[in-house]
């Protein structure tokens, strides 16, 4: 008498890949949007950061700086990806970051503190 072969058939085989192709549908879409997060989180980051840049400049020149003035002082770094911009004035600055690889609507953030702070709450970060 032969001893019968254990393994698995085919169609068990295929249901097997057909469940992990399902899984992998569903899982694909989820890690997307958590990396966009992450990347807006970054960029929130970089904007807090410009915040207490610019806080740390003022209290040694008495003026806001720029985004070149910050960086050439290594107060402020961008993470990868994200661009930012700085608008200074004499009593206050709008500093915006942004990342162009989000795939999500929201792609920026921005601070407004000092002078010009009438569209958002002063010092507040918001990610319209």
């Amino acid at each position: 008498m032969t001893k019968p072969r254990g393994g698995f058939t085919l169609i068990e085989l295929l249901i097997v890949v057909v469940i992990i192709g399902i899984l992998a549908a569903i899982a694909i879409p989820k890690f997307a949007a958590t990396k966009d997060k992450a990347k807006l989180a970054s960029v929130r980051t970089d904007v807090r950061n410009s915040e207490t840049a610019e806080e740390s400049y003022f209290s040694d020149y008495n003026t806001y700086g720029t985004l070149a003035q910050l960086q050439a002082l290594s107060l402020v770094g961008l993470s990868s990806g994200n661009t930012m911009t700085i608008t200074a004035a004499t009593n206050g600055y709008t500093a915006a970051a942004s990342n162009s690889s989000i795939t999500s609507s929201i792609t920026s953030c921005k601070v407004q503190v000092g002078g010009g702070a009438s569209s958002s709450v002063d010092g507040a970060i918001t990610c319209p």
